[in-house]
């Protein structure tokens, strides 16, 4: 019995010596926006909402290990949501690409007028570490402007390699990736 106590006790005592490894924190990034030019592009848009596949709609970074298989990142985590880091990065590259001030994410949505709504739905985000980060998203564009019925539709397929090893190389790749959407979005000629 005595042995028992000492064996749970060496045993409480080693395993409180462990400790789990320190969750670490990513975000996409887009370019600084430069200052808005003399004449700026007074057009308003909102961007949003945005629609994730459910696979990736977690706290965690998803990584794609195999044609069939993903891994959950456990100590590898969003700062914020993935679809608020998306929000963010589009309607800062859409007002940078477009050179409009008045670019907004819905999900933030205070002014209540605005010309354009963009609507996107990611349908695929595919992240191989060290290869490269797929993409896929369909978007809309939808005007309130008067004798503007027709919604603009588009679709962006983005393959962008991965320069690098590690979670902060997959990040970038991916915040290249979502500029590539905003790009075909600011480009397609409906934001005007």
């Amino acid at each position: 019995m005595r042995l028992l106590l000492i064996a749970a006790f060496l045993t409480l005592a080693l395993s409180a010596c462990s400790t789990s490894p320190s969750s670490k924190y990513y975000f996409l990034s887009a370019e600084p926006i430069a200052a808005a030019p003399a004449k700026a592009n007074d057009v308003r848009i909102v961007v949003g909402p945005i629609t994730v596949p459910a696979l990736n709609d977690r706290p965690q970074l998803i990584s794609q290990t195999g044609k069939n298989e993903v891994q959950i990142n456990e100590y590898h985590r969003w700062a914020g949501s993935l679809n608020s880091n998306i929000s963010r990065i589009i309607t800062a590259n859409i007002a940078q690409d477009l050179g409009a001030p008045n670019v907004w994410s819905f999900s933030q949505s205070t002014p209540t007028k605005y010309d354009y709504q963009v609507f996107i739905d990611v349908q695929t985000l595919e992240s191989k570490p060290g290869d490269e980060v797929i993409v896929d998203a369909l978007w809309t564009i939808k005007s309130t402007k008067a004798g503007h019925n027709e919604p603009t539709v588009g679709r962006t397929l983005v393959h962008e390699s991965v320069a690098g090893e590690g979670f902060n190389a997959l990040v970038a790749a991916q915040s290249r990736a979502f500029a590539k959407v905003s790009k075909d979005i600011a480009l397609s000629g409906a934001l005007r």
